[in-house]
Order: structure tokens, then sequence, then C-alpha cells
């Protein structure tokens, strides 16, 4: 149910945030447009004046094509116009504004004339350029100071960014709020079904003794005993299987309350001795690389069952005369806990479905050893009580589960 959450939220989340990031983009982008167009527009009439008028070389001639130019005051630009011989020395200077020729003005001049050797036509990025210029080697360069304009889209940028940030916090609550009104309905009906089973389980109990404890007391002779063997192996199974739905229901309804702090690496290495009969029967090995003294703040039953979930798993899931190792490390505050066997491979597409409830790879296998599908839903209920996670890997050789805790602060 939480990963049902979890994803609906991240998905209404992601479709909002991606208009709204598309739509500022947009707003930007169509800015920055039309001050480059502006620029652009304003170089190219400036070009289109001057190659109207050939260079001229007497002074009367230039002081002509000087009032022309010196005539058009240009409206939200600083506009700079340098007339050239053919040698390419400055022979005038114009402003196009009421600002006159600085230092920065200046300074960008000499270095075109000295850097350029051909003509150019060069805007560059507004946000990143302070200058833009059409340069005609030995004629002129017009000079646009786009200080004004940066400062301007940068400002529009930063408000962008703003609106942003304020629109993301909109619509994370947004997006809680229709996740909540979506999955309500679902979560609804998964609460349901989780009582369904808890309360069907605690009915099933008294029938399933009675009927046990009746079979116990039929005497037992030739003709009965195959048919009373049948009833009593039955209930064994039923029973267990009552016994792992009434574990599902509690692991799903967990509560961390009054919790203390206990030694992980003694828990773990008590829990795996315990398997050591079971591994002998089944021809398997167990070893261990436990940290020593690993301590997290946890209720010793949960660890148990994890530990016996995955490590019973592991030992009926893996070849004969094969190793099952388990491992306990801590990395700062992460906690890591490894279950890895030697079996056959776990499918791609299975690897979530695992952790399902009743979910069984191999029905024909599970059914004949008494499982249910129980047990890796169960210790993911656990784990991520804890607010840990669990997954699992798989290769042609070796599966491994993998826990990882987050220490708490003591």
């Amino acid at each position: 149910m939480n990963n049902l959450r979890r994803k609906t939220f991240y998905t209404i989340f992601f479709i909002i945030s991606l208009f709204i990031i598309f739509a500022i983009f947009i707003y930007n982008r169509q800015i920055y447009k039309e001050e480059y167009k502006g620029i652009e527009d304003n170089l190219t009439r400036m070009r289109k004046v001057i190659k109207n008028n050939d260079m001229p070389e007497e002074k009367g001639r230039r002081n002509d094509l000087r009032d022309e130019l010196d005539n058009r005051l240009i409206m939200n630009y600083y506009v700079y116009t340098v007339l050239l011989d053919r040698n390419n020395n400055i022979i005038d200077r114009i402003s196009h504004n009421e600002e006159g020729f600085n230092e920065r003005v200046t300074n960008k001049i000499e270095k075109i004339l000295n850097e350029k050797e051909e003509s150019e036509i060069k805007i560059g990025n507004l946000y990143l350029n302070s200058f833009a210029y059409n340069f005609n080697y030995g004629i002129s360069l017009v000079l646009i100071d786009t200080k004004l304009i940066q400062d301007r889209l940068l400002m529009t940028l930063f408000k962008s960014l703003i609106i942003l940030i304020i629109s993301e916090i909109v619509i994370l609550v947004i997006s809680k709020k229709i996740t909540d009104w979506i999955t309500e309905p679902v979560e609804e009906s998964f609460n349901k079904q989780k009582d369904f089973i808890a309360n069907a389980s605690h009915e099933l109990k008294t029938p399933l003794a009675v009927i046990t404890a009746s079979t116990d007391c039929i005497d037992v002779n030739k003709k009965n005993k195959k048919w009373i063997e049948n009833v009593k192996n039955e209930s064994d199974k039923m029973n267990n299987l009552i016994t792992r739905l009434l574990d599902l229901s509690k692991s799903e309804n967990i509560k961390h309350e009054g919790l203390e702090i206990n030694n992980l690496s003694k828990i773990v290495e008590k829990r795996v001795m315990i398997f050591e009969s079971l591994a002998y029967e089944k021809k398997v090995n167990i070893t261990t690389n436990i940290k020593k003294n690993v301590m997290f703040k946890c209720n010793i039953e949960d660890i148990d069952e994890v530990i016996s979930v995955l490590v019973d798993n592991a030992i009926k899931h893996s070849e004969e005369k094969s190793v099952v190792k388990v491992n306990l490390y801590q990395d700062k505050n992460n906690i890591t806990i490894e279950v890895i066997n030697k079996g056959n491979e776990i499918k791609q597409e299975d690897k979530e479905k695992i952790f399902e409830r009743f979910y069984r790879a191999d029905k024909s296998r599970n059914r004949k050893d008494n499982r249910y599908g129980l047990g890796l839903s169960i210790a993911k209920n656990i784990v991520e009580s804890y607010n840990g996670t669990i997954k699992v890997s798989s290769d042609d050789e070796y599966t491994t589960f993998i826990i990882n805790f987050k220490n708490r602060k003591h």
C-alpha cells in the first residue's frame, strides 16, 4: 500500500512539475528571443545605414554620414558606432544614446580592433556576454552594450526560479491531497482485506483445534489409519497456514513503542545457529561473517523472524553441498545484513513479486514443502517498519537477499 501511495504521489508530482517547468522555460525562452532579436535588428539596421553610404574619404561626406548616424537615437539599448579607415584606424566615434563612451566600452572596442582581422557579427549568449557587435574590417564597428539586457534576463530567470520553488511547494501539497483522494478507496479495500485475513485466521483456529484434538482421540486401526494420518497432515498444513496468516497480519500492523538498544550481532548469530540442524539435513553448510557489537534499536522477536525467514528460505533453495553465507556489517550509520545461497536463479520478473503475499515462483515445490509464499512478505513488512529496505539480487549461481537499516541515534 505504501508503494502504491508513493508511486501515485511521485507520478502526480512529476507530471505537474514538468508542466510548470515547461511553462517557465517557454516564458524565459520567449523573453530571451525578443531581446536577442532586438539586438540583431539594431545591428542589422546600423549596418545597412553604413553600407548605403560609401566610406567617405572627404571630410564633408564623412560629416554627413556622422550626422545621419548621430541623429539615430536608439531606445532601450546602448549603441555605439566607430567609423574606420581602410587601415582599420578609428576616424570617428558616435554614441546613439545619452551615455557616452565609458571605459568599459572603450576597452572592448580596442580589444575587438586589436584581435579581429575579419568581419564578424557576434551576439553570443546574452546570459553570459555583456557586449554584442557587428564588425566590418576597415569600415565600421557597431557595438551594443548588453549589460542591462543581461541583468534583465538574469533577474527574470531569478524570479522564475523563485516562482518555481513556490510552485513546487504548492504542487507538493496538491499532490499529497490528490494521492490521498485517489488511494483512499484502495486503502480502505486493502485494510478490509487485512482485517478479513486476521479475523478469518482467528475464527479458523478454534475448529481446527477441535479437529486435531478429535483426531487424536480416535482409535487407530488398519482400516482408518490412512485416513486419520491424512486428516492430521492436512490439519498441520492448515495450522501452519493460519499461523503464517496471523504473523502476516501482525507484521502489517507493527507499532514500535518502547524499543531498546540490542546487540544485533548476537541476535543474528543465535538465530542462525538454530538452523544448523536443518542445514545438516539438507546437506548444506552455513558460514557467518558477523561484525561484533553492532547495536541497533529494535525488537528482538522482529529480527528473529526476519533472519529465520531468509535463512530458512536460503537453505531450502540451496544446492546440496553448497554454502549459505550470512553477513552482518556496519558502515557508519548504515547496517547491512546479507543472506547468500547457491541455487536456481530468480528471474528478473520475479524479483519484486517474491515479496508479495501468496506469490510462489515454483508452486509445485512450495506446495510440497508446505510453503505458502508469506515468509518474504512478512520479512519485508518488518524491515520496512524500521524504515529499512530489503532487496534481492540473483545471477546464474548465487542469490543474495540484502537488508539495509539506518542506525537510529541512541
